[in-house]
């Protein structure tokens, strides 16, 4: 039992049951009582202590920056939660969802569709100039159900889209593909599997991030423009985050969409998100079903150069800032867009490398071993030729008889020549 005695004490026992482990139990401040297994006669530490540095942390010049950070953001955010109400959907809308389903289902399909698909399009100007710069270049586009949504056929120049999309999706898949259009017009829609495995990762997350961008950007620009639809899809959908990374920078301040410090923030935030796992996954997929040899960029330094210049070219928009040049050599270096944070797919990345070296080596030594057989070769061949040439035995003569020895010599036994022989030279 204990008695408060503190300054505020009100004469009243607290009464402590006893707990097994329990071995010392005292108070804080003779209020609240606290339970400790340490055997002493003293408190373990005190409520009321204070720091004396304190008042000297807070001047620091860090923490001002922190607090104007804050506060910028906490601007940002209350900017544009002013004008996200009006696209927050009703929950009963997934009923109302089904039944417009069921409706389309039965109604027979109408070819307009594409066509004003195409118009709503032009409203965004971002998108409008991709649309006219995949015209110039003759990309067409056509209505076919052997594909999943939209896709850009580089070999026939043209663009698939299924037609039993909403109008929604169909606008901003569209304006995706236009996107790839232009990454592949402008240098920036090389594949990531010539490069080297670790700038693959990087080369392959930014190309799926600035789709997405452009995406968002589209639905941004139709909603300034009264054609809400696309925006009110990306703000009830997963890619709510990024659109709402995107519209705090284009709410503060409307300069931010062609500076491109809108599109930097969600390129960003779709680095921080999970859909670097599910892209690297993919890539990696790739990499170890490389049956053919695909993946041909040897040289470290030299794909890391053209890593840089394809981030550079991959930031180019038709009208603006080019919003990755500037950041291109931090993107590079920063864990934050390089590091493979999954373990599954980091260690298939490593079995990948791991592989390639091992490769890499062996043909090295099988360079070296080539390199000294044709040596040795070419030395047994001039060998061979130098025995060939040289004569295997030597013929003798004998000096001239006279006639009456060779007589003598002949009744006696056969004559012959004399026969030193040479063993060839091993």
């Amino acid at each position: 039992m204990i008695k408060d005695t503190g300054p505020t004490a009100t004469n009243a026992d607290i009464r402590i049951s006893p707990i097994e482990n329990c071995r010392f139990a005292y108070t804080i401040n003779n209020m609240q009582p606290v339970l400790c297994s340490w055997i002493s006669d003293q408190p373990l530490f005190f409520n009321d202590c204070e720091i004396e540095e304190e008042e000297d942390i807070l001047d620091d010049p860090i923490f001002k920056a922190l607090e104007k950070d804050i506060a910028s953001l906490r601007h940002k955010t209350d900017a544009y939660e002013k004008i996200s109400k009006e696209f927050i959907e009703p929950l009963e809308i997934k009923s109302l969802r089904f039944l417009a389903d069921a409706e389309f289902i039965s109604a027979p399909y109408a070819k307009e569709a594409q066509n004003s698909c195409e118009e709503l399009i032009k409203n965004s100007r971002f998108a409008s100039m991709l649309y006219s710069f995949a015209q110039i270049h003759g990309v067409s586009f056509q209505e076919t159900a052997q594909v999943a949504d939209v896709f850009y056929d580089r070999e026939a120049s043209c663009i698939l889209v299924r037609p039993d999309l909403d109008n929604a999706a169909k606008t901003l898949l569209i304006a995706r593909e236009l996107r790839r259009v232009w990454q592949h017009r402008n240098g920036a829609g090389m594949h990531p599997l010539m490069l080297h495995p670790d700038h693959a990762v990087v080369v392959n997350r930014a190309q799926l991030a600035d789709l997405t961008i452009s995406m968002i950007r589209t639905a941004w620009e139709l909603q300034l423009a009264g054609e809400k639809e696309a925006w009110t899809r990306i703000e009830n959908s997963t890619m709510a985050d990024l659109g709402r990374a995107f519209a705090r920078e284009a709410c503060s301040d409307f300069r931010s969409l062609n500076s491109g410090k809108a599109s930097i923030a969600c390129f960003e935030s779709w680095f921080l998100s999970e859909r670097c796992r599910k892209a690297d996954r993919g890539l990696i997929q790739q990499m170890l079903a490389d049956y053919q040899g695909y993946v041909s960029a040897d040289n470290a330094e030299a794909s890391r150069s053209i890593t840089f210049d394809l981030l550079s070219a991959l930031g180019k928009v038709p009208f603006g800032d080019n919003y990755l040049a500037k950041c291109a050599n931090q993107i590079l270096a920063d864990t934050v867009f390089t590091e493979v944070r999954d373990r599954s797919n980091a260690n298939f990345l490593w079995f990948i490398k791991f592989e390639r070296s091992f490769r890499d080596g062996e043909a090295e030594i099988a360079q070296e071993q080539k390199k000294t057989t044709g040596h040795s070769h070419v030395q047994k061949t001039k060998l061979s030729q130098r025995e060939e040439t040289r004569p295997s035995a030597t013929v003798i003569s004998l000096p001239v008889r006279t006639e009456a020895a060779a007589q003598v010599k002949q009744a006696n036994g056969r004559a012959a020549d004399i026969v030193l022989f040479i063993p060839p030279v091993e």
